[in-house]
């Protein structure tokens, strides 16, 4: 777990340090359970029932046993071994609750957008929205019954991805998984603040003006 401090934790001490995050993903891809499989507290759930009026508007057909759907968000919070805290807010998945990410994302310092192999473009939308602002982000290839094998490296082509950003496979039931997710996470966001803090220059040296001729 040492790999996750930075300097930051670091010099916090005795102190917790929080950072904020969220789990993104379309709809059914699993964001609620990893969520709850991670939280050491109650998680905080907006699930409602589907309805009738869903029909035609979610796609059930690869999660046909999905009976609810988060309508705000949800909430939970873990304290890793080295001491840093994580909130960790799942959003919606679905277009008509979009309205909502804005006010999600603001302190974010991260990611995770889940993804489901056998609806990998559902996930297009979340990559965009953090691609766009800027948001350190990494995949989660969920483990899904009969979505078939695919590397890593697979899923990065697909969606097109640098190989700065980590592709890593997951089963989110399983509390160890979903926490090496999260921990995959921080490792990125720490290395995405190193490379983004000004070099420090050393101060060059005055011209010695005493000898004419130099």
């Amino acid at each position: 777990m040492e790999s996750v401090r930075s300097d930051a934790v670091a010099s916090a001490g005795d102190s917790a340090l929080t950072v904020k995050i969220l789990v993104a993903g379309g709809f059914g891809v699993g964001k609620t359970t990893l969520v709850s499989s991670v939280s050491e507290i109650r998680p905080l759930r907006t699930e409602e029932a589907l309805t009738e009026k869903s029909i035609g508007i979610d796609d059930t057909t690869a999660v046909s046993s999905k009976t609810t759907t988060t309508v705000a968000m949800d909430f939970g919070r873990i304290t890793l071994p080295n001491g840093l805290v994580l909130f960790v807010f799942g959003t919606p998945g679905q277009d008509r609750f979009w309205f909502m990410w804005d006010e999600l994302a603001k302190g974010a310092l991260g990611a995770v957008v889940l993804v489901d192999t056998r609806r990998l473009a559902d996930c297009f939308a979340s990559v965009d929205y953090f691609e766009r602002r800027g948001v350190p982000f990494i995949i989660g290839v969920n483990h899904f019954d009969g979505a078939g094998q695919h590397s890593p490296d697979q899923v990065r082509d697909a969606l097109d991805l640098p190989a700065d950003i980590p592709v890593i496979t997951c089963d989110v039931r399983e509390r160890e998984s979903a926490k090496q997710v999260l921990i995959t996470l921080v490792e990125h966001i720490m290395r995405t603040m190193s490379r983004q803090q000004p070099q420090i220059r050393r101060p060059t040296q005055p011209a010695d003006t005493s000898n004419p001729w130099q």
